[in-house]
């Protein structure tokens, strides 16, 4: 509501209400993705101060690798794997928050018909929506398995 006080009434920057144009999604975008980036910046500055004083990373600046090639294989890519497994949970947030978000905006979505459907009372659609919900969160914890398998092959090789 802050956003919308501050963006779209007093300096008339934003449209509040609707799903017209690209200008339309840039607060409820901000809306959700705003806290959860701080989280997500946080984690990932200390997974990076952490993986920059490991053996490892000093082992492969003593045999000579480039930087460049030891803060993408080595530092950036062992400091993703909390961030990714953080960022799977809090997609799942995202879902409930867009509930909030879709009915504030007036977007047109999952969590504004579902919002709808529970105060017409509409049984099917709730749990047709529920289901739906459920799904998309089973997939993001598929993308989030399947990305730290990536990441780490020790974790592919456990999985087998």
């Amino acid at each position: 509501l802050l956003l919308i006080l501050v963006f779209s009434l007093k300096l008339d920057w934003l449209p509040i209400v609707g799903a017209g144009s690209a200008r339309h999604l840039i607060l409820p975008a901000i809306t959700l993705a705003l806290p959860t980036t701080a989280v997500i910046a946080r984690l990932m500055r200390s997974g990076l101060l952490e993986t920059l004083g490991s053996d490892y990373v000093r082992t492969a600046h003593a045999k000579g690798l480039p930087r460049r090639q030891v803060l993408g294989r080595h530092v950036f890519r062992n400091s993703l794997l909390p961030v990714i497994t953080l960022l799977g949970l809090h997609l799942g947030h995202l879902l409930g928050g867009s509930f909030i978000v879709e009915s504030i905006f007036g977007w047109p979505g999952l969590g504004r018909l579902v919002v709808q459907a529970i105060f017409d009372r509409d049984t099917p659609v709730v749990l047709g929506a529920a289901l739906m919900i459920a799904a998309i969160y089973l997939f993001i914890n598929l993308v989030v398995d399947l990305a730290h398998a990536w990441l780490d092959p020790r974790v592919a090789e456990k999985a087998v």
